[in-house]
């Protein structure tokens, strides 16, 4: 391993010997100069990580210089010594970007615990910067997986949309990636910098939300110790997801309006005014527009809300997706689990092309997950599959039916099968009864009847 790289900046020629002998004996590389000017010279010709330079210098002082030096390198670490130490001396040197000062007499403990910590700090930054480089590119566009138009109209609108401030209503059914989508719009938004904040409003109790939320003042209720800070504060400057807003109770709507009109709000038990610069990405896979009807959900922060609306399908309607999906997370676990799958067969392929997917993209990731994980290596074939799969929308995959060992009901298996058939018929023909009867080779009553016996839960018209 390299050893850091230290300048250290002083006219007393003492100063530079003592400090030279005490870092080289830590293992540092250690070089010295008298005043500003050299400093600046070495820091253009040579990286170092750190610079230790007195205040009070010729020419140039201590401050001057490491304005100067920050502007070469942002990410040089910078101590000055002094022995003139007063708050506005302190205060200046920070404004500068000293990461500390050292006051006169110091000792060598001293100057080893400080430059030790700031070169952790430094490490930090640096793990820090790589961390949102990953981070940011995990959400590129092309990172939203699939070939199929459906998703091509979501990439295309996410990019037109994402570099605003307005507020975005993402719709979809539940696994289809809305949480993902959001956190892509933010990491290319002009806020990609500040923090994203994601809140799941169905999964926190109402009573514990709003101080999630909004935050809380020291004393607000039984159990409130201190005063906390809520998540919109903490992402002033960035974004908030709303995850399951249609799970929001009318009480807490009622301030999310106020912040959505004029971004203020106080916390649980406060009077001050809170004040945040935030952008609302919110997401529901609940039909907001039913929720207003029945009255559980404001109409007027729903069109709030809904400024930008993103609505993502669901797999099973852009199949064409499916074996790039397939492809993709086969790959991700054959690494992450150090396994060898090497596919999928035509007739497993079929199969789950034939499928419904009512858990979207989350079931499909767990289904590869849990093949990868009992298969080990060599093709996935229709054996492989739970035998939910065995029994598809289409007549064709019949053909792959593999009889499990414990045998099956044929009854419910038959009367699954019918049922996935007439869904399809109905969403093929747009609910319209007599299309659908004619896919199926049905009279139209015979259909009616169907579906008044098996009592699906689907709207449909005459």
């Amino acid at each position: 391993m390299k050893s850091h790289r230290i300048l250290v900046v002083d006219d007393d020629p003492a100063i530079r010997e003592t400090l030279t002998t005490l870092l080289t004996m830590k293992n540092y590389s250690v070089t010295t100069v008298a005043d500003g000017p050299s400093a600046i010279e070495e820091v253009k010709k040579d990286k170092y990580h750190m610079v230790i330079t007195d205040l009070m210098l010729p020419r140039m002082n201590g401050i001057e210089i490491v304005k100067t030096l920050k502007e070469i390198d942002r990410d040089l670490q910078c101590i000055i010594i002094t022995g003139y130490a007063t708050v506005t001396t302190a205060v200046e040197a920070m404004k500068a970007g000293a990461f500390d000062y050292l006051m006169k007499p110091f000792n060598s403990t001293e100057v080893l615990i400080l430059i030790q910590r700031a070169l952790e700090f430094q490490t930090l930054q640096a793990e820090n910067q790589q961390l949102r480089k990953n981070l940011e590119g995990r959400y590129r566009f092309d990172n939203l997986i699939g070939e199929s138009e459906g998703l091509k109209k979501v990439c295309s609108l996410i990019e037109r949309v994402a570099e605003s401030d307005s507020t975005i209503l993402i719709l979809g059914e539940s696994g289809t990636g809305k949480e993902l989508v959001a956190r892509t719009i933010h990491y290319n938004s002009l806020r990609r910098n500040k923090p994203l904040i994601p809140i799941n409003c169905g999964a926190i109790p109402e009573t514990l939300l709003e101080s999630e939320l909004f935050g809380h003042e020291k004393g607000a209720f039984t159990g409130a110790s201190s005063t906390r800070i809520g998540r919109f504060e903490l992402a002033d400057g960035g974004t908030v997801f709303l995850d399951e807003i249609g799970e929001m109770s009318p009480t807490l709507q009622v301030k999310l309006l106020r912040i959505l009109q004029q971004r203020e709000f106080e916390r649980v038990g406060g009077t001050k005014t809170i004040k945040v610069d935030v952008r609302i990405i919110a997401a529901t896979n609940i039909d907001l527009e039913k929720a207003i009807q029945v009255g559980k959900f404001r109409e007027d922060l729903y069109y709030r809300l809904n400024v930008i609306p993103i609505e993502i399908p669901p797999l099973r309607e852009r199949t064409e997706d499916i074996p790039v999906l397939m492809e993709y997370f086969l790959n991700h676990f054959n690494r992450s689990k150090k396994k060898g799958i090497q596919g999928f067969s035509p007739e497993a392929m079929n199969l789950l092309l034939s499928y419904r997917w009512p858990g979207n993209i989350r079931e499909l990731e767990n289904l590869v997950e849990r093949l990868v994980i009992l298969r080990g290596e060599g093709v996935i074939t229709p054996e492989d599959l739970p035998d939910k799969f065995m029994v598809s929308r289409g007549g064709e995959g019949l053909r792959y039916y593999a009889l499990p060992e414990s045998g099956i009901n044929l009854r419910d298996a038959v009367e699954e099968f019918e049922n996935n058939l007439i869904v399809q018929a109905l969403q093929k023909a747009q609910g319209v009864k007599n299309r659908a009867a004619q896919l199926l080779s049905l009279n139209r009553t015979t259909l009616v009847e169907k579906l008044k016996k098996k009592k699906l839960d689907y709207h449909i018209n005459a």
